[in-house]
């Protein structure tokens, strides 16, 4: 199960008057993914460069149905053909995470790992660049994975709890059973973690995947 996500209308490429550090109206829809979701925010342009707003609280809050609990952020630069993931983190804790790309192009994936889940196994994909600065909302339990479709990709997270090693999984990105549509025409590099990842069968023999049940508990926290 999938919506390709690539299809979706850039944002409003549009010169305005508006103040700098005056916010821009954003939209968002739901992924295929139960309770994922992505941004696009209006990108204002002008002789100088750009202005966007990549997350904006209350718009955010709206949709998801909560504020985003923001205690860490993270970014990572990565060469043409860098796959990362499928990335999760043990629940409890979890981390809910919002994603936008700083710079470059990267072709990302959101994979409902949630046991319990109505949407468990689906995944999702979404193209992001510096042209649309789409952002992704991924809620507790959810996999992300991406490939940089240039040199010197950065994604930027957000994220709900701070990077512990030992909390941190990982699926094998070309599990049969996901088959994500990872790019053919790219000589892909993955960390040797990623490289020896477990199947999603697997990893639910292993008891490492995640309970719906639990996620919403820890969900239900960020009110």
């Amino acid at each position: 199960m999938k919506t390709d996500a690539t299809h979706m209308t850039d944002a409003t490429d549009a010169t305005s008057a508006t103040p700098a550090r005056a916010a821009a109206p954003i939209t968002a829809r739901a992924l295929a993914v139960e309770g994922a979701f992505v941004f696009t925010p209006q990108v204002h342009r002008d002789e100088r460069g750009i202005f966007t707003s990549p997350l904006q609280g209350e718009e955010f809050a709206r949709t998801v149905g909560h504020p985003l609990p923001v205690v860490q952020t993270n970014h990572n630069r990565s060469a043409r053909g860098v796959l990362r993931g499928v990335h999760f983190t043990t629940t409890p804790p979890g981390q809910a995470k919002y994603v936008h790309c700083a710079a470059g192009r990267a072709q990302d994936f959101v994979v409902d790992l949630r046991l319990g889940s109505p949407t468990f196994g689906a995944w999702d994909t979404v193209a992001m660049d510096t042209v649309s600065f789409r952002s992704i909302y991924l809620p507790v339990g959810v996999g992300h994975a991406f490939v940089a479709l240039e040199d010197d990709t950065v994604m930027s997270y957000l994220v709900s709890s701070p990077y512990r090693p030992g909390l941190e999984q990982s699926l094998d990105p070309f599990d049969a059973e996901l088959a994500l549509p990872w790019p053919k025409e790219l000589a892909l590099t993955l960390s040797e973690r990623d490289t020896h990842a477990v199947s999603l069968a697997e990893a639910r023999r292993r008891g490492m995947l995640p309970r719906y049940e639990d996620c919403l508990k820890v969900t239900a926290g960020y009110a």
